[in-house]
């Protein structure tokens, strides 16, 4: 194992308020309903599908409202915190010989300036996309990049799309129970593993 490539929302960093912030300014804009910060755990039992019709979002829209949600959600970085553990994971994987990445369809502009703020400069590299389904193709390019097997990387990631992605190339899969999709909507993508902390992943990887 090269490399440990990371998900950032609901997987490195706890962000639902920024996100929350982000997504009721947009949808004041384009007439979406807004979300209340109660539903949340309900809302992490949704699939996509059923998400964009509970919030009269059509899908087809992502591409062109994902650019100006990024920018909304850069006004509320100051509201996203590192989950506990992550950075002694980060420390420790680094120790151990481990190369770390990012690969997120949050805008890296965003992704930098938060490391930058949390003083964690052992990220290799971030790559983002600004399609919400389309991490596989990232994945890909990021293996090509670095002339690496798909036996030299591992994924961890909250989602079920990051868990459809690897599957497409071929990856593995760590899923952690702390994020934005509940088990209930992961569990028919059968993620290779789910952890419910942070410090279970080393374990996995070693």
């Amino acid at each position: 194992m090269k490399y440990v490539i990371f998900d950032f929302d609901g997987t490195l960093v706890d962000s639902k308020l920024a996100i929350l912030e982000a997504w009721n300014t947009i949808a004041e804009k384009y007439r979406f309903k807004k979300v209340d910060e109660s539903e949340i755990d309900e809302i992490k039992k949704l699939t996509m599908n059923e998400r964009s019709k509970r919030f009269d979002f059509p899908l087809y829209k992502l591409p062109i409202v994902m650019p100006l949600f990024y920018q909304t959600y850069k006004k509320s970085l100051e509201e996203v915190e590192l989950f506990k553990g992550i950075k002694d994971l980060f420390e420790q994987l680094n120790v151990n010989g481990y190369n770390i990445a990012i690969i997120s369809s949050n805008a890296k502009e965003n992704i930098e300036a938060f490391l930058k703020r949390q003083q964690i400069n052992n990220v290799s590299e971030i790559l983002c996309s600004s399609r919400v389904f389309g991490k596989d193709k990232i994945i890909q390019r990021f293996l090509k990049n670095h002339q690496l097997k798909s036996t030299d990387v591992i994924y961890v990631g909250d989602e079920d799309r990051d868990i459809v992605a690897c599957k497409k190339v071929g990856i593995k899969i760590i899923w952690v129970e702390w994020g934005y999709d509940a088990f209930e909507v992961v569990k028919n993508s059968k993620p290779d593993y789910t952890v419910s902390e942070p410090k279970e992943i080393l374990n996995i990887i070693k």
